[in-house]
């Protein structure tokens, strides 16, 4: 695998973390690709609405998050193999795992 693959699959791995930790943030659990969008930019993943979407269906295929679409929209609501990986009781492949992202 080459270097840009390498680094392409670590901010994806990153990413979903902070994807998770966001909606763990939620009372209820739950954002839309806009928000998540609009809070993985703060952290400096700035990346385009799609691969966003495409993250949160990798979420989805883990099993992590379910997702809702409504619309143009897409919601993703954290689920619990995605809050026992945050709370390292689960290890998740594909996602950081919250010790390494000390």
């Amino acid at each position: 695998m080459s270097l840009a693959a390498e680094l392409a699959v670590q901010i994806a791995r990153e990413a979903r973390l902070a994807m998770l930790r966001a909606l763990a943030d939620q009372a209820d659990g739950r954002l839309s690709d806009l928000l998540l969008k609009r809070t993985l930019d703060i952290y400096g993943y700035r990346r385009s609405r799609e691969w966003i979407r495409t993250q949160m269906r990798a979420l989805a295929e883990l099993g992590a998050v379910s997702l809702i679409e409504s619309g143009e929209v897409l919601f993703a609501r954290l689920e619990t193999p995605g809050r026992e990986h945050l709370e390292e009781r689960r290890v998740i492949d594909g996602i950081m795992r919250p010790a390494e992202a000390r």
